[in-house]
């Protein structure tokens, strides 16, 4: 379970500030940069970059989580709410993680605001407890008292390249609409881009149908449920995609190895900004090769000044799940 009454606390504080400070700060002044573009706000890398392939310099566009940062102990600061109130577009996932927007939305005029919920363009799924892998305790400890915490599904919508094509098409038409006059220049590259990622969808669908396994195994968290979904892959990891916990117990640990050895898988992968630690002694115990897969949360500073993509980064997977399931 990933409620952080810490960050909803902050969250309630922060978006007590605005409505003091909001009044001061010209709505105009940020909604349109020199140049008359529109302000785009997105919450995390994924979306940031659809708009950029979307968009491209007809918008002001603007990231909240900072490059290298990890995305599920972010906290806004109060320069990240006026932006997101002074926004005409704003783009987040959705979900528990998310608390802290519906909080800060609530709290604002959102009357001329146009709100796109990644996790509201696609069908979701719940998120799951394989064998081996290692629950929330807090969620255990609210079942143990006879809380109902009702079900969590996964937010890692965009792993999927199907689903990042459906949340493009969305995307595509909040752009459309909060700024029409660029409409068929947005409309043009959307369509130029989905055929990228649906190339990108074949290739992965390429590598699956021609592979000699269909098991992967991450030690590290597991943020893949759209993508083992999306082609038939079977998996085994630590813990699910949003979990806090950081610290397998041995159990775990151990479960990981002897389904690496017992099934004879070549690699064990781990999650961009990942400590790698679990990774490293699995990979040592096994004799695995212990690869990256980007679930794209956030990105690198250096990768990110460098301008590195979505598609960039998938293609890298490209390689290395192919590696995996030889």
């Amino acid at each position: 379970m990933k409620r952080n009454l810490i960050l909803i606390e902050i969250s309630t504080l922060l978006a007590s500030f605005l409505l003091c400070f909001s009044s001061c700060v010209k709505k105009s002044d940020i909604a349109r940069n020199a140049n008359g573009n529109i302000a785009v706000t997105a919450t995390i890398f994924p979306p940031y970059d659809f708009v950029r392939q979307i968009a491209g310099d007809k918008v002001n566009l603007k990231m909240l989580l900072p490059p290298g940062a990890e995305s599920h102990s972010f906290e806004p600061t109060p320069q990240d709410i006026i932006a997101v109130q002074n926004s005409k577009l704003f783009i987040y996932v959705g979900g528990e993680s998310d608390e802290w927007v519906e909080r800060i939305l609530d709290s604002m005029d959102v009357s001329n605001m146009k709100i796109v919920s990644l996790m509201d363009c696609v069908d979701v799924v719940e998120e799951e407890i394989v064998e081996g892998m290692e629950d929330e305790e807090a969620e255990e400890a609210f079942e143990a008292i006879g809380i109902e915490t009702g079900p969590e599904y996964d937010e890692h919508v965009w792993t999927s390249p199907k689903n990042a094509a459906r949340i493009v098409e969305a995307v595509t038409d909040a752009l459309c609409e909060t700024d029409a006059a660029n409409a068929e220049t947005y409309r043009q590259n959307a369509a130029a881009y989905t055929a990228k990622l649906n190339e990108l969808d074949g290739e992965f669908h390429t590598v699956v149908d021609s592979a000699l396994r269909k098991t992967f195994v991450f030690g590290d968290r597991f943020p893949f449920r759209y993508f083992a979904d999306a082609y038939g892959l079977s998996y085994f990891a630590a813990f699910p995609g949003c979990s806090t916990e950081t610290e397998p117990s041995a159990a775990t640990v151990a479960f990981l190895i002897d389904k690496i050895k017992s099934e004879q898988i070549p690699v064990i992968f781990h999650i961009e900004l990942s400590n790698e630690r679990m990774a490293d002694t699995i990979a040592e115990a096994t004799g695995a090769k212990k690869l990256l897969l980007h679930a794209c949360h956030n990105i690198s500073k250096s990768d990110f000044d460098d301008g590195k993509t979505y598609l960039d980064l998938m293609q890298a997977n490209v390689k290395n799940l192919q590696e995996a399931l030889q």
